[in-house]
Parts: structure tokens; sequence; C-alpha cells
């Protein structure tokens, strides 16, 4: 049976907002502390990972006990952070949807990486998106359509040298044909006119960030 949504928590920023986001039947990671996290708040995730070099040791013993699984990895020879670990196997299970919480915080390395695995999940083909308080990061590489909610503002950044055959539909700002290279601002904190508007592009993997303040 194929599995709906995966939500990876991790150990970024996180807090009660991250929870509002599960739903019945998703299956949930917890990544290192993100694991941690969702047992100090009564969510017994299916699967544990990581190094655990975030925690305690009473800490993990209680992460181990209280998930469906756990896969500890040697915080030496591992190749990939524990975001990466989680992002993969996600991958793996061939999810409708991968939703990546707690990914975003004071680490800008750790958070640009992040960012980054948006990429390995559209090569899969699956839908993938980054929550945290503030912003929803998505990947296009086609067509988009983004709903009026809480979010204000729509900011569009290329993840490739440059992307080309940018229309926008239902913003303040249109644009038609357009090409943005990677380093450019142009896309920064556009605004939708109603309530959906429609990104299209012909060629390269746009960021999509929605975000409020």
């Amino acid at each position: 049976m194929q599995i709906n949504r995966i939500l990876i928590f991790t150990g970024g920023t996180l807090d009660l907002w991250a929870l509002d986001h599960i739903q019945h039947n998703d299956y949930i990671i917890g990544a290192d502390a993100g694991a941690l996290f969702l047992i100090t708040h009564g969510i017994k995730p299916n699967i544990s990972l990581g190094d655990f070099d975030s925690v305690t040791a009473e800490q993990l013993e209680r992460i181990q006990a209280e998930s469906g699984e756990t896969l500890p990895c040697d915080p030496i020879d591992k190749n990939y952070t524990d975001t990466e670990l989680a992002w993969n196997l996600a991958v793996s299970k061939r999810p409708r949807q991968i939703i990546l919480l707690g990914a975003l915080g004071t680490r800008f390395d750790h958070t640009l990486a992040n960012v980054h695995l948006l990429r390995l999940a559209h090569s899969a083909n699956i839908d993938a998106v980054i929550i945290d308080k503030h912003n929803r990061i998505s990947l296009t590489s086609d067509e988009k359509i983004i709903l009026a909610k809480e979010y204000p503002y729509v900011s569009l950044l290329p993840l490739t040298a440059e992307v080309t055959g940018i229309t926008l539909t239902g913003f303040q700002y249109p644009l038609y044909e357009a090409t943005l290279e990677i380093g450019q601002s142009l896309g920064i904190s556009n605004a939708m006119t109603g309530e959906q508007a429609v990104i299209r592009i012909r060629e390269g993997l746009l960021l999509v960030i929605e975000s409020r303040d």
C-alpha cells in the first residue's frame, strides 16, 4: 500500500506549530533531536534515526523505547546529515508527498543543504515541501498553482543557473516569458491579487517561497 504523506521532524527550529501539520495515517520520521521533540509531545515516530549526538544517553533510551523502530548511525563514518538520511529513507518509500519540519534554524549551512533536498524529491517525482512557522518552500520545473492562505508573500528564486520562460498570472507583479538567473532578486516578495495564482516555467528549477513576517 502506498504511503500518502511522510512527515520528517528534524533538529532545527521546532515548536507546537509543527504538530498541527500531523494528520491521521501520516508516516512520521524523527531525525535526531526531532525524534525527541515528537516523543516529548506524545507522538510516536514510525522510525527514529541519526547519530543522536544532540540527545543524552537517557533521552536516547526513551527514543528507542517509544519509537516504532530506531536506526542509529555512527557520527564519524556517516556521509550524510541526519536530515538527509531521513530524507533518503522517505524518498525510498515513494510517498505522494514529503513534508520536512524543523529544517530551518540558526545553522545556515544546514538550512541551505535542507532546501537543496527538494531537488532529490523532485527527481523522484515526489511532491515535497519544507515548512516552518513563517515559510513554505517548494520547487517547480513546470507549473504550480498557489492558493491564497496564510502567506502574503511569494518569492521566486532559481535553483539552477537560470530559469527561463517564467510566466506569472494572478500576481501583483506579473511576468511573461521572463528569465531569472541565479543571484538575481527580481522574484522576491511578490503578492497574489486573488484566491489563486499560477506560476509557469519552460526550463529550470524554481524555488517557490511562500512567507509571512
